[in-house]
């Protein structure tokens, strides 16, 4: 049917709102031969494939945007929309104005009956009318402020699972991703201002036989606690990272080897008194740990800072366990 012989109200959509009753004579006259077109639930209305040439107005049920990219199936469009238009409201829009492509497939969510507005059609509305310019100016406003903070809560969400990759599940502390990352650019920045940076391998000793004495769900716990102590040890300047196992690495920026050596005593000590679980059938099992200190020296790398902190935990376990190296 033509939207003329309809008794939908012009004032009803929101393109119309606010227009002189002279302009919506006007508007009326121009829209009476426009199609009223049904839409069962489930008919895609405009394909992310497809060109602009029509705007369509929701007169009755509603229209959503779904996330599939029809092709062969278009089941489940209702469970799968995820933007919704109803009476009154338009889609279709920009592709109109800009004879592009639509950006999403749009399909009926409800049974609807919709009017359709060809891009000719619309084109005189807009020369006829301000009003009718004024409302699709603010409509596509709204719909850039909506898309914008669509995009901004997307790159939050991203931020927050790539901040959640580069943490270690287990001990909370940064992992081997965040290291390779990371430890590069905080040694060209050391390099680069001359400042001192260092590092303190420590790995936990006889972690194989702990695991095997008291099982690896405790192993688990003792990692934990492990971690947890050098992260309380720590300026918020400083980071720990797993490095691997039941290898962890502290890294000191702006920290010279000497208050360093004192930072990797001061956590060797506590380590050493930290108790990984109470039992009162046998007797609380305590940790302690392994470790070796470097401080970068000139023209040192990445990697061979790190060789030479695992040489210094090498020489402390060779002297003992228990203890830094240097």
């Amino acid at each position: 049917m033509h939207f003329g012989n309809t008794n939908y109200k012009l004032s009803d959509i929101h393109l119309f709102r606010d227009i002189t009753d002279d302009n919506l004579g006007v508007i009326g006259n121009i829209l009476s031969k426009c199609d009223v077109v049904k839409a069962k639930a489930g008919q895609v209305v405009l394909d992310v494939h497809s060109s602009g040439a029509r705007l369509y107005i929701v007169l009755q049920g509603a229209l959503g945007i779904t996330k599939l990219d029809l092709g062969l199936d278009n089941t489940n469009l209702i469970e799968n929309a995820i933007t919704q238009y109803l009476p009154g409201e338009c889609v279709g829009e920009i592709s109109v104005l800009d004879e592009e492509i639509h950006s999403a497939t749009i399909a009926a969510i409800l049974d609807s009956e919709l009017l359709v507005i060809e891009a000719e059609t619309m084109w005189r509305l807009i020369d006829e009318s301000n009003g009718v310019a004024r409302n699709l100016l603010q409509l596509l406003s709204f719909r850039i402020r909506a898309a914008n903070a669509q995009i901004r809560n997307r790159q939050k969400v991203g931020e927050f699972y790539r901040q959640m990759s580069m943490i270690d599940g287990l001990t909370g502390l940064h992992n081997r991703a965040w290291l390779n990352n990371q430890l590069p650019s905080l040694i060209d920045s050391a390099h680069a201002t001359a400042t001192p940076i260092s590092i303190i391998m420590v790995d936990l000793d006889h972690f194989k036989r702990f695991n095997d004495e008291h099982g690896h769900l405790l192993g688990d716990d003792a990692l934990q606690s492990a971690a947890k102590v050098l992260n309380a040890g720590l300026r918020p300047s400083d980071f720990a990272a797993r490095y691997g196992g039941e290898e962890m690495m502290v890294i000191l920026p702006n920290t010279a080897e000497q208050p360093a050596l004192a930072v990797a005593e001061r956590l060797c000590a506590r380590l050493r008194k930290t108790r990984v679980f109470a039992d009162m059938q046998k007797p609380l099992p305590h940790i302690t740990a392994s470790f070796g200190l470097a401080t970068l020296g000139d023209g040192q790398d990445g990697k061979a800072l790190i060789a030479a902190a695992d040489a210094a935990l090498y020489r402390a376990k060779e002297a003992g366990r228990n203890r830094v190296a240097t």
